[in-house]
């Protein structure tokens, strides 16, 4: 992590995609074993299976929205299809994670194909349950118009990865 930030900030993602906010609940993501700390590097194969995700909270009886998006389709240069969303979950008891909510859209695998990708999960308090509905398209998606839609107000908690195209040396992976 650079020295003198919040890797959020160091990383654009507040900006970006998120306006300021102050972390209130821990959010855990893990893929494979490998915990994600913001700003860290996973490959397009580490990332391809939907990832544990550990809520906490102490109160059962409050839900969380959880979304996964990318800021950076098609490429980081271009990126014109922003935000492109990966994983919609709402109604997830606190303590628990995504298998305990409903999914609204389906985790998709990212392949990044040119650039570093920010892969951004974020993490937002209900008011209580309610219906979501799904976007009609995965791309241009708006974090922020979304939690203005369904009055989630600011994150409680954010974490990103940076992801890019699996290099063609050394053979292909499986």
């Amino acid at each position: 992590m650079p020295s003198g930030g919040d890797p959020l900030e160091v990383g654009r993602v507040i900006g970006d995609v998120l306006d300021p906010f102050t972390r209130s609940i821990s959010l855990r993501v893990i893929y494979g074993g490998r915990v994600v700390i913001s700003g860290s590097e996973l490959r397009a194969s580490q990332v391809e299976s939907q990832p544990r995700v550990e809520i906490g909270g102490d109160d059962f009886r409050t839900f969380y929205t959880l979304v996964m998006v990318d800021p950076d389709a098609p490429s980081p240069s271009d990126p014109n299809l922003r935000e492109y969303l990966y994983w919609l979950v709402t109604d997830i008891p606190a303590t628990t994670g995504p298998l305990f909510g409903r999914e609204i859209v389906c985790y998709e695998s990212p392949r990044p194909s040119v650039g570093i990708h920010r892969l951004i999960f974020v993490l937002f308090r209900q008011l209580g349950r309610q219906i979501v509905y799904a976007p009609g398209w995965r791309q241009n998606f708006s974090t922020r118009d979304f939690a203005e839609l369904y009055n989630l107000g600011l994150p409680v908690a954010a974490v990103y990865f940076n992801c890019q195209r699996q290099s063609g040396s050394g053979g292909r992976r499986t």
